[in-house]
């Protein structure tokens, strides 16, 4: 029986201005588990970066704010930990990687003296710093970048490298949860194949949770075992890859995502791109909040929010799949 690593509940997150309240996440549900990797697929504007930075505590100090819900982390809830207790963390036990690796790294320090960092605020093995050098150099190999090359700067590498340098001061203390924000964004087509086939070799190896943000519906097919479908902050659908995939029942909302993969068939169609744009957020729509790009819309989807339906392995938000007495249509 799998084992919980990461519990997510009723998760709530506002940005706050002097102006206006921007509902980042509302109410977010989900769990990872040991050794299992999870891809968040959604529009830009989902909630998907908020959401991985609530986890670690690294909303912007002034406008960023929890106001509900549990983070749970190998049992234990770290909601409420302060400061201290999340630099324990971060590094050591949750990772991750963030968007841009053009602007994750410090360009007046060398790669190798950044992924030393982690080692030495992390250093429960009490390495030396001779032996923090080899780990260093291991872990660029581990990346598939020379070891020698930890002395250069982050300008003197390629914007794949830069990636891969990410991925190692991420990985640098072997950390049981890896959070990848978009980590192929950036990357020429044959970069990102290598960098995902080194994620997975990574899992495999190290028997890493994955939580993996991306746009990708293909990279979400070959490196995860379940996925979530988010929208305006919440999660809309989640299951296991092949329900979702292979399933004949989804979110209208995960219909126009599957609709907008490019078919190379001879026959293919137009791609059928979701009528509309996302909410805003400051001014979200009541009941389901995808109601105004619907095209299978009824009377009830603007007046109540739906309650989740369990069909096979997965979960949908949808009032098509319910009646009020919360049978399957």
């Amino acid at each position: 029986m799998s084992e919980i690593l990461l519990d997510i509940r009723d998760l709530e997150v506002v940005y706050e201005t002097d102006r206006e309240i921007v509902q980042a996440v509302n109410g977010l549900s989900f769990s990872v588990d040991k050794g299992k990797t999870l891809g968040v697929v959604g529009e830009t504007g989902a909630g998907k970066t908020t959401f991985a930075l609530s986890i670690l505590k690294l909303l912007p100090e002034r406008t960023g704010k929890v106001i509900s819900g549990r983070i749970y982390f190998d049992g234990r809830d770290i909601t409420d930990y302060t400061d201290a207790d999340m630099r324990a963390v971060r590094g050591e036990r949750i990772s991750m990687i963030f968007q841009d690796p053009m602007t994750s790294l410090n360009p007046v320090h060398t790669v190798g003296k950044q992924i030393a960092e982690s080692l030495t605020l992390h250093n429960s093995k009490g390495r030396t710093n001779e032996e923090i050098e080899q780990r260093v150099g291991e872990l660029l190999e581990l990346v598939g970048i020379p070891a020698e090359r930890k002395n250069e700067y982050p300008h003197q590498f390629s914007g794949g490298m830069k990636q891969r340098v990410v991925i190692a001061i991420a990985l640098a203390c072997d950390p049981e949860l890896l959070i990848a924000d978009e980590p192929t964004t950036a990357l020429d087509v044959t970069i990102q194949a290598q960098v995902l086939s080194l994620m997975l070799d990574l899992k495999n190896e190290l028997g890493t949770s994955m939580i993996i943000i991306t746009h990708d519906l293909g990279v979400v097919a070959e490196t995860c075992d379940n996925i979530a479908i988010m929208y305006a902050g919440e999660i809309i659908e989640i299951g296991t890859v092949e329900d979702v995939f292979e399933g004949e029942r989804h979110h209208p909302y995960t219909e126009g995502l599957f609709g907008s993969i490019p078919n190379l068939d001879e026959d293919a169609k137009r791609l059928k791109p979701i009528e509309g744009s996302m909410p805003d957020p400051t001014n979200l729509p009541k009941g389901c909040k995808f109601h105004t790009r619907c095209p299978d819309v009824m009377s009830i989807c603007s007046q109540k929010q739906p309650a989740a339906v369990t069909i096979g392995t997965h979960s949908i938000k949808c009032h098509k799949f319910t009646i009020e007495t919360g049978e399957v249509l």
